[in-house]
């Protein structure tokens, strides 16, 4: 059965959370502290809880607080109900089921399940199709047309036994179709689907603490400490460490067996060798890490019980380092993630598959990387298996790829009057569109580090300078492909990165998303310093941190010096319409700005003596005026076939980084 609908009413904070779906695999709930996401798992617990988790709902407790003492009038004296769900069956469940109370017996709409406040169990209210499974009874039984007249118009099970009770002289098919009713649970149909689909129903497991490994444990007393017949008792770190040697492939048993080194020393490397691949795969935060079994007699000076017996520890070994600690020794987060693997292994291999999962705020102690990790371990792990509810208040814990798997939870506070705050209690929204900025504060984050990773980027990065290096870059290759040559390979997603000093940044702020990164940046005198340190600190392989300047062989250039100087002052004409007496020459631009090569810098100086009424200098507007009159650049004019020239360099360098 799956879980395909919730809501949670008269718990805790939790006055009436509204029915919201839930996803068949993996549901997070994201809200700041307080809110109620705790609640909510709570009492889903409650609905059918696994022996290892127990939990049953208490009115003093668990009811409302502000509303206790109103709990009979606001409920005209029954109990009130905590959780309302809606389940689906699989197909495998739904055949076995229609086998027996026949085919379509399940009217439309989901199997209605909830609990209140004193129940024992949960209360089923399957869609029952009365008259096509009371037709599959009489059907079973053999009634001829005759024995069915008898009993009238039928509308439920129990007006069919009451009326099969009521008939003096029954046949023989009338009684056994009566004593089929009277052997079910309730004498009815209800109760007999009840009967059949409460072993479906899954059980919820909910984990609020995570035990956490021990380091080591003293084998020659664990099992009579187990048992009860020795001390000290076994602590749960203890038999996190006995499941942990389970997941590595070997058991307490088997070690205690070997009656040689080597067979003692083999049966460790290899739970070493096995635990250690499988930790590899989901704890991508150190990949020099290796954890090693080792099976000793105890040293004297140790601290009780440690000091006498054998003793198995965990140690980790840093193979950068190399050294070994001890597993107690390492950071909070890799105990915490490693502890969660090994527990959540066993309950993959002990549990049924009809167990679903309520983690209470998980990985908290994670760095945001290692977050990711535990959720890739949930849909890989867990989701195939079990449903999987979680709560968090962490960016990196929101899945971002799959929003809709996504809840909001809130603990509505309005203002009824000015200094008067009252609580509709929390809310759990399926529309992300919380009214409290705190609460989306989480899915902000997941979103922005999401888009951070995609926003105008792609698989193969080319940084350049500003948007007008683009449309330039756009409009040179265009030229080059009409004249039948090379041009930019399509592959290029062009970003504009703001020059030299902003490539570190971004370089890392989106090494996250394994991009193939190069930059082509304008170079100038004073940008020396930078350009060594970009190559110094190998932000960008030397050969992917390009400058026009050494393409094109200068001292200094930006994008702009691909063009010949007559050429660019023409553009710089026709994209700012300037008069005829105001115009530029080659000559006019080549004297402004002695000081620079750079033909940017001399037409900033040139538009400096223009009239006060003349337009301003920009980099975008000739970029833009050469992307709107694409054939400029195909003339056979001597200075255009050089520019094009020049420009079939800086094509052909950047494209070359692709291979």
């Amino acid at each position: 059965m799956k879980l395909t609908k919730l809501q949670v009413t008269n718990f805790r904070s939790v006055e009436d959370s509204g029915a919201f779906d839930v996803d068949d695999k993996c549901l997070c709930l994201v809200g700041k502290n307080e809110a109620g996401k705790s609640a909510i798992l709570q009492a889903l617990t409650g609905l059918n809880p696994h022996s290892s988790t127990p939990f049953s709902y208490d009115v003093e407790r668990d009811y409302p607080r502000r509303h206790l003492t109103e709990y009979a009038n606001r409920h005209d004296g029954k109990q009130a109900v905590v959780v309302r769900s809606e389940w689906s069956l699989s197909q495998t469940e739904l055949a076995a089921l229609e086998k027996e109370f026949g085919k379509s017996f399940l009217g439309k709409g989901p199997i209605v399940v909830t609990r209140s406040y004193g129940d024992t169990e949960p209360k089923i209210d399957p869609p029952v199709a009365f008259p096509v499974a009371l037709k599959a009874l009489m059907d079973s039984a053999g009634l001829s047309t005759a024995e069915r007249e008898q009993l009238g118009t039928l509308r439920t099970s129990d007006n069919l036994r009451a009326t099969l009770e009521q008939i003096a002289s029954r046949t023989e098919n009338q009684n056994a179709l009566l004593n089929k009713f009277n052997a079910m649970p309730s004498k009815n149909l209800t109760g007999a689907i009840n009967a059949k689909i409460r072993p479906l129903l899954p059980q919820f497991m909910y984990f609020s603490y995570y035990d956490r490994m021990a380091g080591q444990i003293r084998l020659d007393t664990y099992e009579a400490r187990k048992a009860g017949s020795a001390q000290p008792p076994v602590e749960t770190g203890e038999q996190v460490f006995v499941d942990f040697l389970i997941y590595a492939g070997t058991s307490l048993a088997e070690i205690q067996k070997s009656t040689t080194y080597e067979s003692l020393n083999a049966k460790c490397e290899a739970a070493s060798a096995r635990i250690t691949d499988q930790l590899r795969e989901y704890w991508t935060q150190n990949p020099f890490l290796e954890i090693e079994v080792r099976v000793t007699k105890a040293e004297p000076n140790d601290p009780p019980p440690f000091n006498a017996g054998v003793i198995a520890r965990a140690r980790v070994k840093n193979n950068l380092h190399r050294l070994t600690l001890p597993f107690s020794e390492r950071s909070a987060g890799f105990i915490w993630f490693f502890s969660f693997l090994v527990k959540f292994s066993q309950v993959q291999k002990t549990a049924s598959t009809g167990l679903i999962l309520l983690l209470d705020e998980p990985g908290l102690s994670l760095h945001g990387k290692a977050q990711a990790d535990l959720l890739r371990y949930f849909a890989e792990k867990l989701a195939p298996y079990h449903q999987v509810l979680f709560s968090t208040h962490s960016p990196f814990m929101v899945p971002a790829d799959d929003l809709p798997s996504v809840r909001i939870v809130e603990d509505r506070v309005t203002a009824t009057k000015p200094g008067v705050w009252t609580s509709a209690g929390t809310k759990v929204r399926e529309d992300v569109l919380a009214l409290d900025r705190d609460t989306l504060f989480p899915l902000q984050g997941a979103l922005g580090y999401e888009v951070t990773q995609t926003l105008f980027i792609g698989k193969h990065t080319l940084l350049v300078e500003g948007p007008g290096d683009i449309l330039f870059l756009q409009a040179f290759s265009s030229a080059l492909g009409r004249k039948g040559k090379p041009k930019l390979d399509s592959r290029w997603s062009i970003c504009p990165a703001g020059g030299l000093d902003k490539i570190q940044p971004f370089v890392s702020l989106f090494s996250g998303a394994k991009l193939d990164i190069a930059a082509l940046s304008d170079f100038a005198k004073a940008d020396k310093r930078k350009l060594d340190a970009l190559k110094q600190n190998k932000i960008l392989e030397s050969d992917r941190l390009m400058t026009v300047a050494s393409i094109l062989g200068l001292d200094e250039a930006d994008i702009e010096d691909v063009f010949a100087p007559a050429v660019y002052a023409d553009i710089l004409n026709k994209a700012f319409a300037l008069p005829v007496a105001q115009q530029l020459t080659a000559a006019t631009l080549l004297a402004a700005a002695p000081e620079t090569t750079r033909l940017v810098k001399k037409a900033e100086a040139c538009f400096r003596t223009l009239p006060p009424d003349a337009p301003e200098f920009d980099h975008f507007t000739p970029a833009d005026w050469l992307i709107r009159n694409p054939g400029y650049l195909e003339s056979d004019d001597p200075d255009v076939v050089a520019t094009r020239e020049r420009a079939a360099k800086i094509i052909e360098a950047v494209n070359r980084v692709l291979g």
